[in-house]
């Protein structure tokens, strides 16, 4: 990946101005050219301004900006302050999320997504376990990854174990929501994240112990980012957590969401472990984000949409750092990240209702799956639909239809065979799931 031009000095083009050129600049004076938040690297090739280079261009944008940017409670390796501003993009992101991640979420045609809220949780808490790991190399299918989770088998290899830590923290973090975090919380979740996965077991859980951890481009190992010095660490990660458990009052104040895109940020510019650090962040923002009433974070993952454009994620870090630590372009960038997470779980729940309320058309017209299921099957098919997440036992089935044991076992292994129910040992006895995407799996065996 190329490395983004860095901007050049305010200080050095401001001291060769003329007073003619000077209230030229005032002119243009504009955060936001174009009317995005663009980095120099991408301004210096577009048309300036008549009468401007795209030096002067750059200066222009730099004042109006000066006049919104604030320092953050966070410094880099030579000690000079990290930045924020709020402009009207950025702003207008908060409000969305604002309203969509912490009300009250419902979609059309259904009721309260509270109704279905383990069969969700679970999804999502899959789903991000999986991409995020994939982010950092874990090369397992998604559908054996799934079925590895889902049945709560041991992972054979170091991708499927990636992937089960991660999911392990992300059910770790649910309990930890309505606590301030510490470092040594931190240093728990990164145990968790890297359980047998590191080169050296001992780095699980503890800050790296020398300055050989770069971060370099996969393809070619270009240097993209040397972070500080280990020796500096523990200060740091003190620092991060008295900022993650800030008061909301406190000056100056950062929005919650900013607040814990920042905390993925800093662990990611830190870097202070040998591995794992960008799982640790963004479960660190998850964190964040539901200390802070953002409930729905809990059902979305933002790692998939991060896994689709890993050079833009990378490139919001090089923007922030390359231009004077201006954190604004990571935070823009990882609001329309929430966002379009927010967006996929609106489209996911649509797909599902709609394929329910299908299935349940389906059921209706027994006719053409009568020679397959008997009217106990159609019972649990129609009780699966209506409750997803619900597992089913042969007892429980068994003394619900009155009938005999082996009636019952036939029953259940039959919707098994048919790929409708999935089974997992539980003990001695076996327990029986709907399929995630029952309804879909219903209609292929009763088409119309």
């Amino acid at each position: 990946m190329k490395i983004p031009m860095s901007p050049p000095s305010v200080e050095q083009l401001f001291a060769q101005l003329t007073p003619d050129e000077l209230a030229k600049i005032f002119q243009h004076a504009n955060p936001l050219p174009a009317g995005k938040y663009m980095h120099w690297d991408d301004l210096r090739h577009r048309p300036p301004p008549e009468g401007l280079s795209a030096e002067k261009w750059w200066l222009a944008v730099s004042l109006a900006r000066g006049s919104i940017l604030q320092p953050l409670p966070f410094v880099d390796k030579e000690a000079k302050p990290f930045r924020f501003a709020t402009p009207t993009p950025l702003l207008v992101h908060l409000h969305h999320i604002d309203r969509d991640a912490a009300g009250h979420i419902k979609t059309a045609g259904s009721s309260s997504m509270d109704e279905n809220r383990e069969r969700y949780l679970l999804h999502s808490l899959i789903e991000e376990s999986i991409t995020s790991s994939q982010l950092e190399g874990a090369s397992t299918t998604r559908k054996i990854a799934e079925a590895m989770l889902r049945e709560k088998r041991q992972p054979r290899d170091r991708s499927e174990t990636m992937i089960f830590n991660n999911f392990q923290a992300m059910q770790q973090l649910r309990h930890l929501k309505n606590e301030k975090i510490t470092p040594e919380h931190i240093l728990e979740l990164h145990r968790t994240i890297t359980r047998d996965t590191l080169d050296d077991p001992a780095d699980a859980g503890r800050l790296r112990e020398s300055d050989d951890v770069n971060v370099v481009d996969n393809r070619d190992g270009k240097l993209l980012h040397q972070p500080p010095s280990f020796t500096e660490l523990p200060e740091r990660l003190d620092r991060l957590c008295a900022f993650a458990n800030a008061d909301p009052d406190s000056t100056p104040f950062v929005h919650p969401v900013l607040r814990a895109i920042l905390v993925h940020f800093m662990i990611g510019y830190d870097h202070p472990f040998a591995d794992g650090n960008g799982r640790t962040a963004r479960a660190l923002f998850y964190w964040s984000m539901a200390r802070s009433g953002y409930w729905l974070m809990e059902f979305l993952s933002i790692s998939q949409f991060l896994r689709d454009a890993p050079r833009q994620y990378v490139q919001a870090y090089l923007h922030s750092e390359t231009d004077r630590n201006d954190t604004t372009y990571f935070l823009l960038h990882q609001l329309d990240i929430i966002r379009r997470s927010i967006a996929g779980l609106h489209e996911y729940l649509g797909r599902k209702i709609q394929e329910q309320k299908q299935a349940e058309r389906l059921l209706i017209k027994t006719g053409q799956l009568g020679t397959q299921l008997n009217h106990r099957q159609l019972a649990l098919l129609t009780h699966a639909l209506k409750h997803p997440g619900e597992c089913y036992r042969l007892a429980k089935h068994q003394t619900l239809h009155g009938v005999v044991y082996q009636t019952a076992r036939a029953d259940l292994l039959g919707l098994e065979k048919l790929g409708l129910l999935g089974k997992l040992k539980q003990g001695n006895a076996f327990v029986f799931y709907a399929a995630d995407n029952l309804a879909e799996r219903f209609q292929h065996l009763n088409p119309a």
